[in-house]
């Protein structure tokens, strides 16, 4: 089973269903999108130099092995939220006790009930979950959860598909994004630290252009 373009084909769409039935037939290690070592997130994270208690918040992380990295590494303070529950299950069953050491929370990020609560998180980081927002009011709450939940001098990296990358990801039609049009909906109060563009290989050896990107929020 793989989740190449044309295995995920749908009409209407239950956002949570569908990624529930993506996580429950096919394995981490053969979804599209994994990453056996998320290296450029991991770098840039470094780049913002911030404490092992920071408060990192990953959205739509679904089984990534990001959280594994990161505990290895030494944060203590990491929050891990999905749309569904199949990958945030999936990810507490591979990570076993060091689950214990991780806040999952189930929320969506376009209309959230739990996130809007969170508070003072020192780093955002959000790989592949953006650019599935097509609708402009799902984009602006989107930011506008960005700007609730991230404390002054803190971190946003945001990895999407690039201009020149895919179309559509597991049957769902993407918004490709390059660093300007990211810094045009986050506004002036963040600043552009890093770009940089990487040509992500897939498990099945799809070539998929991505942009990644570091803001910090001004004080």
């Amino acid at each position: 089973m793989t989740t190449n373009e044309s295995d995920c084909q749908i009409s209407e769409i239950n956002y949570k269903e569908h990624w529930n039935a993506a996580y429950t037939k096919n394995s981490t290690e053969k979804l599209g999108w994994y990453e056996e070592k998320s290296i450029k997130t991991l770098k840039l994270i470094t780049k913002t130099k911030l404490p092992k208690e920071a408060k990192i918040l990953n959205v739509g992380v679904g089984s990534s092995t990001i959280i594994d990295s990161l505990l290895k590494e030494g944060y203590t303070n990491l929050i891990a939220n999905d749309l569904a529950e199949k990958p945030l299950e999936n990810l507490q069953i591979r990570l076993g006790e060091k689950s214990k050491k991780v806040t999952f929370i189930i929320d969506d990020l376009v209309n959230p009930t739990k996130l809007n609560t969170v508070r003072d998180v020192d780093l955002w980081n959000d790989r592949a979950v953006l650019h599935f927002f097509l609708k402009e009011e799902e984009k602006k709450s989107y930011f506008n959860l960005i700007r609730k939940v991230v404390k002054p001098g803190g971190y946003v990296i945001i990895a999407v598909f690039a201009l020149d990358g895919a179309e559509k990801c597991c049957g769902l039609s993407l918004q490709r994004y390059d660093a300007q049009i990211l810094q045009d909906y986050l506004g002036d109060g963040f600043t552009l630290l890093e770009e940089l563009n990487h040509t992500f290989i897939n498990p099945y050896g799809g070539e998929r252009p991505y942009v990644y990107t570091l803001f910090q929020r001004k004080n």
